[in-house]
């Protein structure tokens, strides 16, 4: 397995409130009042924890992330007593990583489960995870056919990036909705599923390749060193800046994303 660089939390919280949006759009569907067990899955830098609070004051909140220097800046940004971190891989993640190890009211992941090429087969496990009355609710990109990510699969197996790029390791495209909402359809559950295109307009120079640097073009720039990774640089940001020319109000960066939620039964 390619070894990944550590992920970098001033980078990734640079566009804070555009990648924080779907988070407070998917937690107004979760409809789990007055939660006392919320747990964020990836959590990442902790930008989504103050909604999470927001939603539920009163709640024992978890934040769940593999990366220790995301979880360090999470920590350093919250003073909340009643919020703890954990570090753990998404895969292993069980009653005993949740507060009091009891099952969650509310088990929210945003963009996070897409990094696990197997995660629709780990739903039934995170369901497991939710208690009685509970809501799972996670949002993934679902952008992979939009130019930002096509030209960087494109490229990355082309002449001279594919000797150096093992594209086993890049993200998966994600499911539809529909697909989804029949990965969740079981006895006992209430699920939805839906999908919104943000429209981010980004300011600076090549502001869509500083966007898709910090997350989904790492499984390449990690891979590359040296002139090659200057060279496949240069070449990308020049790609996107064709694809998505600045206008007088900036860049626009359409940004599909899949929302999810399953409902338990019970009390």
């Amino acid at each position: 397995m390619v070894k990944q660089s550590a992920w970098q939390p001033s980078a990734y919280l640079a566009y804070a409130s555009e990648r924080t949006q779907p988070l407070i759009d998917l937690i107004s569907r979760a409809r789990v009042p007055g939660a006392s067990r919320v747990v964020d899955l990836g959590c990442g830098p902790g930008n989504g924890l103050p909604i999470l609070r927001a939603a539920w004051p009163d709640a024992l909140i978890t934040g769940i992330d593999s990366s220790p220097d995301m979880l360090a800046r999470a920590r350093e940004a919250s003073d909340d007593a009643q919020m703890s971190f954990v570090e753990a891989d998404i895969r292993d993640v069980g009653r005993t990583h949740l507060p009091d190890g009891e099952p969650a009211d509310v088990l929210v992941s945003n963009a996070a489960l897409h990094w696990v090429p197997e995660h629709r087969e780990l739903l039934p496990q995170l369901m497991e995870l939710v208690a009685p009355g509970g809501t799972l609710a996670v949002q993934v990109p679902g952008n992979f056919s939009n130019p930002s990510h096509r030209l960087l699969y494109e490229m990355a197996s082309a002449v001279p990036y594919r000797a150096a790029v093992d594209m086993s390791q890049l993200i998966r495209p994600t499911a539809s909705p529909e697909e989804y909402l029949f990965d969740l359809a079981q006895h006992g559950w209430e699920a939805e599923a839906w999908e919104t295109t943000y429209c981010h307009v980004l300011q600076g120079e090549d502001p869509v390749f500083e966007w898709i640097s910090s997350t989904g073009a790492r499984p390449v720039l990690d891979q590359l060193e040296g002139s090659l990774r200057e060279r496949f640089v240069a070449e990308y940001k020049e790609a996107l800046r064709q694809a998505y020319p600045r206008s007088a109000i900036g860049t626009v960066l359409p940004f599909r994303r899949v929302f999810f939620t399953a409902r338990r039964s019970g009390a």
